[in-house]
């Protein structure tokens, strides 16, 4: 088994893969015409081809015997700090469970890293167990919820992310200079659910025993407001996390 970079040659295997994998994983929530839909759409020749351009684009396919039995379509996206998007990893079903999704989750990682990303996200519908499973064995951590739009339909999805450090390893507390040019450490497995994505603890030590705040996960930004009601909102960018106690006016 080979592991290569995406070219517009495999549309076809791509396309079997996807519609393959996403039965298998889907089927019991996915009508057979809706996946039949999502992958004439998301994979068709003029969709690869897009999604190949670009330095920024991740698309790793792995060859077995000539054929592409799996793939991992991910990209490098500026925010305010770098993040690895992790879109979607499919391996076909007659070779899951020989590693297949291993290798092309470290081969992605690989290059997002070395594109510059800081964090890596990857994405899961809600109703694929086996695959919120996948990113947990991978050392990745569930930090939200968000509904996605597939045909004329809305779905679950769950958001696991990852934070390494330049060797690979899970970063759990980090340096992070704020606003006004202070310090505070962010505590990556200390996260809020919030209506975009989560808030993370900071503190004033690497050590956790001075609680400052938070810091939003979509914007990245610092001012970040809690209320009596124990309402956490992000004024820079709106996110919000709604009162720990009941308020009939949020």
């Amino acid at each position: 088994m080979d592991l290569r970079d995406a070219t517009t040659e495999d549309v076809d295997g791509i396309r079997e893969t996807a519609r393959a994998s996403l039965s298998t994983s889907y089927g019991h929530a996915l009508s057979a015409d809706l996946i039949d839909d999502a992958v004439e759409s998301w994979y068709d020749a003029e969709a690869v081809a897009d999604s190949l351009t670009g330095e920024d684009a991740v698309f790793v396919v792995a060859v077995d015997d000539g054929a592409v039995v799996g793939f991992v379509q991910s990209r490098f996206v500026e925010r305010r700090e770098p993040v690895g998007e992790l879109d979607w990893l499919h391996v076909h079903p007659d070779h899951r469970g020989e590693g297949i999704g291993d290798d092309l989750l470290r081969r992605a990682e690989t290059e997002l890293l070395e594109l510059g990303a800081e964090r890596l996200e990857g994405r899961v519908l809600a109703a694929n167990e086996s695959g919120g499973e996948f990113y947990e064995r991978e050392g990745f951590s569930e930090i939200g919820e968000r509904t996605v739009e597939i045909g004329s339909e809305e779905f679950l999805e769950r958001v696991f992310a990852r934070f390494p450090s330049g060797d690979g390893e899970q970063v759990l507390t980090e340096a992070r200079v704020t606003d006004d040019d202070g310090q505070v450490y962010v505590a990556y497995d200390e996260a809020e659910r919030a209506s975009v994505a989560p808030f993370y603890a900071t503190y004033a030590d690497r050590e956790r025993t001075d609680r400052v705040g938070y810091v939003c996960g979509n914007c990245g930004g610092f001012a970040v407001n809690v209320d009596t009601m124990d309402r956490v909102q992000c004024s820079e960018c709106g996110n919000k996390r709604k009162a720990s106690r009941w308020d009939a006016g949020w």
